[in-house]
This record gives C-alpha cells, structure tokens and sequence, in this order.
C-alpha cells in the first residue's frame, strides 16, 4: 500500500472546491492507501483568526472529513498540533531551507513580500508543510496543481537532507486528480474557488442550504455569446459550470455542452445535480456536530497513531543530524 499524506487548513468553510479537488478522490482511495489525513491548524495562525474561531472551525473540518465519507477505521485522522514532530522535524528542515528557496515561493510573493509586518510564519510555512509531509514517509500526496510548487519544495529538502546526513527521508510525489482538481470561483471563473475570496457568491460551502446552492449556480458568471461550448481558456465561466456538471454526474464536459442550448438550462441542472451530490454529506455533518463528542476521540486516536510515525521520523532525521539522544 501507498503511504498518503494530505490535509486542509480550518480556516473556513469546507467548499466545493476542498471535495471535488481533494477529499472525494480521498474516500475513493481510502480501501487502497494507507493514509495519513490532517487537519492543518499550526497553517491557519499564518492568517489573523480569532482563537474560539480556530477551535470550531477544527471540529467542523474534522465532521467535514467524516461527512465526506472518510472511515477513521480505513485513515488516520488527526489534527497537526497534537502531534509536536511535525513543528519538530520542521526546525530541522529549516536549517536545511535557504532563504533564496523560501523567496521564490509564489504565495509569500503575492501575499507577503515587500510588507515588513508580515508574518515570519507566513515565509516559513513551506517548509512546516514538508515536514508535515516527511514526518509520515509519504509516497504520494494529493494536492491541488497550486500546490505543486510546495511539494517541489518538499522533494528538494528531503534529497538535499538525505545528500547531506544519508538516506533518511522518503521523497514523494504528488498526485493531481484530472477531473475537479481547480474547481473555479463562480463570479470570477478565472481564480480558483477559495474561503479567502470575500464574495460569498462565488464559492459553493458544502454544508449550505440547498436553496444556497441553487442561487449561486444560477447568478453564475457565464461569457459573451448565446452558445454553451467548453472552451476553458477562451470561455472560463460556462466551461467552469461544465466542468462542476461533470464532477458531479460523471460525465465529459465537452460531450455535456452538446446537450445545452440556453444558458439557464445548464445552470438549473448543475445546480440539481450539485443538491442531489451535496445532500448526504449535509445530512451526516449535522448529524456529528449535534454531538462533538465523537469527533474528539476520533482525533484523540488519530494523533496517537500519528505520533509513533512521526516521532520515530523525527528521531531518524535528529539523529543523522548529530542531536544527541534524550
């Protein structure tokens, strides 16, 4: 079996994007991988959150997870704090990082450089992300495609490491699903549907009213011209419903667009088809979070089985580096 490490940061909504792109192809592989699944709340402090926000918003990713059809029994659930190697192993990867390497990472371009204020937290989160990926020995890590370049990060660090103290860490690749992997933002369907993105309108929640959902779709950005065609360069916004018409049903999106002649028509059954994927997910969220308690001792169990990988990781890699034993 493939060891699998991959997580989501609590710091919104679970959305359409976080399912399509990441947690159904997940449950698809969860009778095949052996698979590590992480709440990635350390992540989330790099933005400003309000604590008792954190703390909700980690429970609520965790019933997300379960809603999506993830089985504790088949994974390894856990939240990143509660295991101490992965800020560990990070320390130890930073003084294998350079600054140069951390400079060119496109995030902390677009969201750091240049303003004095920012969070150092914010530049060396790359490398806390490849710790949490090498702490496990992972062999594949599913991402979305604007992740690629952390997990590029991650394959430089672990060979460099293993060049510089012998061959301690497992080097991973990553695994981009074809279909659903950037799920676009519906009013601007030329960015990738996000929790940052201020517009409500432009991100479908997993866990919102059916009504929600069907309003969104239908106040959709579609593109100039009558014609429904599948065009996602020249045409992003009924390509990107197309594409969510195809997630959801199975189906091709360039075979779907021969089927539509109106606009309306189209918007109406993708909204349909995204209710009808969306309901027993709905119906299994509110069900954990009427009771927390079982989620608590999921992630209770989930970390204990995380820390003994991880500890003995982070042992592995101290000592190559010559930290003497405790």
């Amino acid at each position: 079996m493939a060891r699998v490490l991959s997580g989501i940061q609590p710091s919104g909504d679970l959305h359409l994007g976080n399912y399509l792109g990441a947690l159904r192809q997940w449950v698809q592989n969860q009778d095949r991988d052996d698979a590590y699944y992480c709440i990635v709340d350390l992540h989330a402090l790099t933005q400003a959150i309000d604590p008792d926000e954190l703390r909700r918003r980690t429970l609520e990713t965790a019933a997300g997870f379960i809603a999506a059809g993830l089985d504790p029994e088949k994974v390894t659930m856990f939240v990143q704090s509660h295991v101490v190697a992965h800020t560990r192993l990070a320390w130890l990867l930073e003084c294998t990082a350079s600054m140069g390497e951390l400079n060119r990472m496109t995030q902390f371009k677009d969201k750091g450089r240049g303003n004095d204020a920012v969070k150092v937290g914010l530049f060396t989160y790359p490398v806390l992300m490849a710790a949490d990926i090498l702490a496990y020995d992972a062999d594949l890590v599913p991402v979305g495609e604007d992740q690629r370049q952390h997990i590029e990060l991650t394959r430089d660090l672990a060979n460099r490491f293993n060049f510089q103290y012998g061959d301690v860490l497992v080097v991973p690749e990553a695994t981009i699903p074809a279909v659903g992997a950037r799920v676009m933002d519906l009013q601007q369907p030329d960015r990738k549907m996000s929790k940052s993105i201020p517009s409500p309108l432009g991100r479908i929640d997993l866990f919102e009213s059916a009504e929600d959902t069907m309003k969104k779709v239908k106040k959709a950005v579609t593109d100039t011209g009558d014609d429904v065609t599948y065009d996602p360069d020249g045409r992003p916004g009924v390509s990107n419903l197309l594409d969510l018409l195809a997630a959801a049903t199975g189906g091709s999106p360039a075979t779907l667009a021969t089927n539509y002649t109106r606009f309306g028509d189209l918007k109406a059954d993708v909204g349909t088809a995204l209710v009808e994927m969306l309901a027993p997910l709905r119906a299994r969220y509110t069900e954990l979070m009427s009771d927390p308690s079982e989620l608590t001792a999921v992630l209770r169990k989930g970390a204990e089985k995380a820390s003994i990988v991880a500890d003995a990781t982070y042992d592995r890699a101290a000592a190559a580096m010559g930290l003497l034993a405790p």
